[in-house]
């Protein structure tokens, strides 16, 4: 009975012992791999801000971990930070695709996404054909091999009315060769085009004008058309509105990112840089006709830095989700799960989701 009391007295000591009894555990340090790129992660005077961050720092409130941002430059060195084990996670616009599943434990979706092209301010203008476009397609082998054939539809019938029409004793050309054939030779071109200015004296010669008149008005009429449907043609093929219309076009993307790995499967030719930023450099001086990357940083940039220098066309196109990366089995990835799914549930993720996005989804 004696030694009852004893363990009793014992245990209420130490629960008066502040620290000692009912002591909460410390917070779980928790290292982020990031790297800037707006409007999920920038970075100013060391002071880290964004969608992924708000939603990081809710995580961490309602988990009690205490967050260290380890900077990077890219997805995949932030992918390769958790991997080599410099980083517990990785978050920010990491879309989250069956390869890496099998590499990585992902959290619920952070956000739904998509990839979108951007083009130049005026791209839609540009893509009517101006002079330069003009001129290329008049001297294109088609239409040379039809002005040609105006060549020859004019100097055979000129040479005919020369001959005919210089012997009438009031004949609308010299009688001699120079400059009687190039006055016919003008009659012919003022056939093909509205009419001569003068019409020869000898019958003959009236009839080959004559006829010469109405293969002028069909040659100019098929020529006409030949020209406006291959203008036509240029006009449409300079548009871009989907991923198909980029073949054969000068596309920026970010190297090893999703956008980079659908282009190739679609086949189209990119330049692959470091940052998002290069691209939209290209755009501004027209280096590139367009950049696909995620739909969300693009429609950030245009409302943004973009304005007047970049626009969006076409819909959003092979949609994907993002989610915060953890080493495969983290106990970590369930714990995120938690609080992504109160945060939905109490209207926190909506709210940061306006903050950033304004209303609505973003994709």
């Amino acid at each position: 009975m004696r030694a009852v009391w004893i363990v009793a007295l014992l245990l209420a000591v130490i629960g008066a012992l502040p620290g000692l009894a009912g002591a909460a555990p410390p917070p779980r340090a928790v290292i982020v791999a990031t790297h800037d790129l707006a409007p999920f992660v920038t970075t100013d005077k060391d002071i880290k801000s964004g969608f992924t961050i708000d939603i990081l720092d809710q995580i961490a409130k309602r988990e009690d971990w205490t967050l260290t941002y380890l900077d990077v430059a890219s997805v995949s060195d932030q992918l390769k930070a958790v991997t080599d084990g410099r980083a517990d996670a990785a978050a920010g616009a990491i879309s989250v695709t069956s390869e890496r599943t099998q590499m990585f434990d992902f959290s619920q979706p952070t956000l739904n996404a998509g990839l979108q092209i951007g083009v130049p301010v005026g791209a839609a203008e540009r893509s009517s054909p101006g002079l330069k476009d003009f001129l290329k397609l008049l001297f294109s082998k088609s239409i040379l091999v039809w002005l040609g054939a105006a060549l020859l539809l004019t100097i055979i019938p000129a040479h005919i009315i020369w001959l005919v029409e210089r012997g009438h004793s009031e004949s609308m050309v010299s009688k001699s060769y120079f400059p009687g054939i190039f006055q016919a030779f003008g009659y012919g071109l003022g056939m093909l085009g509205s009419g001569a200015d003068d019409a020869p004296r000898h019958w003959i010669a009236r009839v080959v004008g004559l006829l010469w008149g109405f293969v002028a008005v069909i040659f100019v009429a098929y020529y006409t058309a030949t020209l406006t449907a291959n203008l036509t043609v240029e006009k449409f093929d300079n548009q871009i509105n989907s991923p198909t219309d980029l073949l054969g076009k000068r596309v920026c993307t970010v190297a090893k990112t999703t956008s980079a790995a659908f282009l190739t499967t679609l086949g189209v030719k990119t330049d692959d840089v470091p940052s998002i930023d290069q691209c939209y450099s290209g755009i501004r001086d027209h280096t590139f006709d367009a950049v696909v990357f995620d739909a969300p940083v693009l429609q950030y940039h245009v409302a943004n830095d973009g304005v007047g220098s970049m626009t969006l066309a076409g819909p959003i196109f092979q949609t994907e989700d993002y989610g915060i990366a953890f080493h495969n089995g983290s106990d970590l990835r369930k714990q995120a799960d938690s609080a992504l799914l109160s945060m939905r549930e109490d209207g926190t993720y909506d709210l940061i989701r306006q903050k950033w996005f304004g209303s609505g989804e973003p994709a």
